[in-house]
């Protein structure tokens, strides 16, 4: 049998290859569209059963099997996989276009909304139904016959140019590398970076120490060497990947051009002025004005603390380094010193002190004491030998959700940090299907019989992946749209992701889950309290970059004519002038590897990483009150947020847990701008 076709239990990743897409899923989209011309020629009245129910089924199956082949072509990425991933990749557009635009599927969901049986289903069957009726009319079902057909256009076209964004960028990244063989010119950077391009360059078969673009080997030289001239060559080709300044076949500068043109003619095509208003149709946030006035407010209540960090950053250059004016590649760099200087610690330091293989149990352990869960290795298929699998259980040994672990980076794997679903929670004949999540991080991976060591950050991203996969995974709904993460404003998906962000930070928390990798010692309460006092260390810098990044964002999909005489950097440079305190060069080209924007969900919706950082902060400071690790106020989250997922909007669930609706003070308390307040 095609594994992928197979849907009685977890995915088969050691019998898939690249052949087995193309008839998966030329199959699936056969039996799906016999189906939905069933469903719509079927003159009796719509109910759950014979309508919703089928259809929900039919989709859940092409949405696994697709799942799959996506999953892989980001994790396990290979020539014949990104083909096969490519060829089929339109007709997986092309259906739900039809779906979304299938004039007897609207016409069945509004009559049923319209029965008397309505108010007799559930909320969560309710919000279902009435998302259903929103989605199409968003994807075109009330347009005319020629409408129809150039938004069915626009959606093939996207959906290939984002892809090939994706591809671009990734392929950009390989391509470089920088192989030094002066041992005096890694001067400053840390043993277990050197270890790891002196392996590197042994897989290559070549002397000295091999350097890429990818995270683990970038950031350590941008941060740690002293070597001005290797970090400035490395900046230059990181921040310039994908652009005019590389191979021109990789040269992602007019894709973005044709993608924000099609998404303001699609958003126009439905009625809207342009595509941020289109985006906004199922967020939280009403209107762009909106989202525009929370990013500038508050850029002006950090940007005088961006200004004090950047003062600060560069007296100190001058006076500790001899630096009289820092570039791009210095930033980094002097900022490491001056945290040294200032808290007496470094990165590298605290490294040492969080081995894999204490950090795993001590997150874990957070998820047990919250929600009276278990957690343990469980037996899967996978698809890299790297890969774990791990499975919830509930006090009474009940299944509740497992999930896959991918931790480390690779050339085959695409950058960054993200959580998806393998398969969804809910309710069948069969009884309840467990919900199943891929968890997927980019951090160095063990070297010379060690456990993997992870930075701070890199805890605090692993934190964050989790909430975003507790929320997939502790749904107790029981149905398709809207269990675990489905039916979630996109403003609000961030809110069990920067929830968890807070525990790295509690001692309680920290002490357990460290073991120095040579001593076996635990962390020192000092050390821990020279991280909590640089816990907001250039918080007023990182919080306009996110802004500066978010309008970039908005305004792009808002106000921006793709047309016309101003371009997309040109833009860029506007939203610096106004938000930024650090002014990169000249040549810097950010917006060609903003794969958030432009091959992710995020566009005109980048600004929710902060909008849901407002209702994380607030959230977590009830658990402040009540004890952080208290199991009351954690079940209570549990209930209120993570079990409802989408079947009501977000602001319902959050009231519902704070007593109250969301405001900003407890971010600035968080981020140590609370004087801003």
């Amino acid at each position: 049998m095609n594994p992928l076709l197979d849907f009685s239990g977890l995915p088969r990743f050691a019998d898939f290859k690249p052949a087995h897409v193309a008839p998966a899923i030329d199959q699936l989209l056969e039996e799906n569209r016999a189906l939905i011309a069933g469903l719509a020629a079927d003159p009796a009245a719509p109910a759950w059963n014979n309508f919703v129910g089928p259809l929900e089924d039919a989709n859940e199956r092409l949405h696994r099997a697709w799942g799959q082949v996506g999953h892989l072509n980001a994790v396990m990425n290979s020539p014949e996989l990104r083909e096969a991933y490519n060829a089929v990749l339109p007709k997986i557009t092309q259906y739900y276009t039809e779906l979304g635009q299938h004039e007897g599927l609207y016409r069945k969901f509004k009559a049923l909304r319209a029965t008397a049986g309505f108010s007799a289903l559930s909320p969560a069957q309710q919000k279902i139904i009435d998302n259903e009726v929103r989605d199409f009319r968003l994807g075109g079902a009330e347009l005319p016959a020629a409408g129809k057909q150039r938004y069915t256009e626009i959606s093939d076209r996207l959906s290939m140019l984002t892809s090939r964004f994706s591809d671009n960028l990734l392929d950009a990244t390989n391509a470089w590398s920088h192989v030094v063989t002066d041992a005096a010119e890694l001067a400053g950077l840390p043993d277990d970076a050197r270890e790891a391009a002196r392996a590197a360059a042994e897989a290559d078969k070549q002397a000295g120490w091999k350097f890429t673009l990818h995270a683990p080997s970038y950031m350590p030289v941008l941060q740690y060497a002293d070597n001005r001239v290797l970090r400035e060559r490395m900046y230059r080709a990181y921040v310039t990947r994908a652009s005019e300044f590389g191979d021109a076949k990789l040269d992602n500068t007019a894709l973005i051009t044709e993608i924000v043109s099609l998404r303001r003619e699609m958003a126009q095509l439905l009625g809207f002025g342009n595509f941020a208003e289109y985006s906004l149709e199922a967020k939280m946030a009403d209107t762009p004005a909106q989202v525009l006035q929370f990013l500038r407010e508050l850029a002006v209540r950090a940007k005088p603390y961006a200004r004090r960090d950047l003062k600060e950053l560069q007296e100190f250059a001058r006076a500790e380094l001899g630096m009289t004016e820092l570039s791009a590649w210095d930033y980094a760099y002097v900022s490491e010193k001056l945290r040294v200087a200032q808290y007496a610690f470094s990165e590298n330091e605290v490294k040492q002190y969080f081995p894999e293989t204490t950090v795993l149990p001590g997150m874990f352990k957070v998820v047990e004491t919250l929600y009276g869960l278990s957690i343990a290795p469980a037996e899967a298929p996978q698809w890299h030998d790297d890969v774990r699998f791990f499975s919830i259980r509930d006090r009474s040994g009940a299944l509740v959700g497992q999930f896959y672990l991918d931790l480390y980076a690779r050339p085959s794997k695409r950058g960054g940090a993200w959580m998806d679903d393998a398969i969804t929670r809910r309710s069948t004949a069969q009884g309840t299907q467990a919900p199943v999540a891929y968890l997927n991080c980019n951090f160095t991976p063990p070297a010379a019989k060690k456990p993997a060591l992870f930075t701070h950050d890199e805890v605090i991203t692993l934190f964050h992946e989790f909430g975003h996969g507790l929320h997939h995974l502790l749904t107790r709904v029981d149905y398709l749209g809207v269990s675990g993460i489905n039916g979630v404003e996109w403003d609000a998906v961030e809110l069990p992701s920067q929830f968890m962000e807070n525990f790295c930070w509690e001692w309680g928390v920290v002490e357990p889950m460290t073991r120095h990798a040579d001593s076996g010692a635990t962390l020192p309460k000092v050390l821990f309290d020279k991280m909590l006092a640089a816990k907001n260390f250039q918080s007023g810098m990182h919080t306009v970059r996110q802004i500066e990044f978010s309008l970039f964002d908005l305004r792009l999909h808002y106000d921006f004519d793709p047309a016309g005489k101003q371009t997309t950097l040109q833009l860029l440079d506007e939203v610096r002038r106004e938000v930024a305190v650090v002014i990169p060069p000249a040549y810097n080209r950010f917006p060609n590897n903003f794969s958030h924007i432009f091959a992710g969900g995020y566009a005109a919706g980048y600004y929710s990483y902060k909008w849901a950082e407002v209702l994380s902060a607030d959230a977590y400071s009830l658990f402040e009150e009540n004890g952080v690790l208290d199991p009351r106020t954690g079940m209570r989250f549990w209930d209120e947020v993570l079990a409802v997922g989408g079947s009501r909007p977000a602001l319902e669930s959050f009231v519902a847990f704070r007593g109250r609706e969301p405001n900003i003070d407890a971010l600035l308390r968080h981020n140590g701008m609370a004087a801003a307040a």
